[in-house]
């Protein structure tokens, strides 16, 4: 009779799931504002984007606020990123600790645009005018987030990233909203092995005339370790996988070789991605005063039938 009874239980919660389970395939691609999902950091995509435990620079306003906590002085970062179709995606941070608010302080601004496209419409299919002079118009996006980390613990640490999300298409066809993001990094001490928790892009939808969608909101969990640490080598492997809200749960992997702490080599993999997967790159730390240094990261993103695209980052930390 017990038996029976459990047969009847995962019976009842497979049935309770399976609602579930057709409601989140039938979401694919139903997200609007998706520039938002764009990786910010060369370093970061040169590891597959495997970066929500290991970030510790000023793309943490981006990857985990919760990982601002391991700046120590003031961080200035951008990036540029050419993707397919001549679209072009912008993105620089700012990080400083403020002891006021006992924790550090991050701002981010990210701007993708279209470029020119060519307007088209019934009467002039050519996107010509009367006068035969060529129309275009262009569309893009832009946010500027906010964000505060702090330790609560030696150990373990939370942070938030406010956002205001603006998004042009045509003329006065434009949509604006807000999201939140919330983080969490503990490092256990050992090999520098971090455990994170990210919940991203959290928010009310947004809504375009009057056709209203959600946003991308995403959940993450990550883990990174230093699997070698000497004097002049450094390996560090990390992985992590995320629950995406119009999509199929997705995983990365990826790895770190740093020399001197000065020259970098990286290699990862995006894994249940529609078009990409193998990532590399690779990047260098130059002194350029008593107390500045620079670092220029490169990063390859292999986008499958879609043309590859190359990201660049330079930071300066003083």
């Amino acid at each position: 009779m017990r038996h029976k009874n459990h047969i009847g239980l995962l019976l009842g919660i497979t049935l309770l799931l399976l609602p579930s389970v057709v409601f989140s395939q039938a979401k694919v691609g139903t997200t609007g504002v998706n520039f938002l999902e764009l990786g910010v950091s060369a370093r970061a995509m040169g590891m597959a984007e495997a970066f929500t435990a290991g970030v510790d620079d000023a793309s943490a306003v981006y990857y985990n606020p919760a990982a601002l906590t391991s700046i120590y002085g003031r961080e200035l970062l951008f990036t540029h990123i050419s993707l397919p179709a001549d679209i072009n995606y912008e993105f620089i941070a700012m990080a400083l600790p403020v002891e006021m608010v006992g924790g550090v302080v991050g701002i981010g601004v990210f701007s993708l645009n279209s470029g020119d496209i060519l307007y088209t419409d019934y009467s002039y299919p050519y996107g010509t005018d009367q006068s035969g002079n060529k129309q275009y118009f262009s569309a893009g996006d832009i946010a500027v987030s906010l964000s505060y980390g702090r330790y609560l613990t030696d150990k373990f640490s939370i942070g938030a990233t406010m956002k205001y999300i603006r998004e042009d298409l045509f003329e006065d066809y434009d949509a604006t909203g807000w999201a939140v993001d919330v983080g969490t990094n503990y490092n256990s001490g050992y090999r520098n092995f971090k455990i994170a928790m990210l919940i991203s892009n959290f928010g009310p939808d947004m809504k375009h005339i009057t056709k209203e969608f959600p946003l991308p909101m995403n959940f993450k969990f990550g883990a990174s370790i230093d699997m070698v640490d000497m004097d002049d080598h450094l390996v560090v492997f990390a992985a992590e996988g995320q629950h995406p809200a119009d999509n199929l749960e997705k995983y990365n992997i990826g790895l770190e070789y740093r020399y001197f702490d000065r020259f970098s080599l990286r290699i990862g993999e995006r894994m249940n991605y529609d078009v990409d997967g193998f990532t590399a790159g690779g990047g260098i730390r130059l002194p350029v005063g008593e107390e500045v240094d620079l670092t220029v990261d490169y990063a390859y993103q292999d986008f499958g039938w879609l043309n590859e695209v190359h990201r660049f980052s330079f930071s300066l930390a003083f």
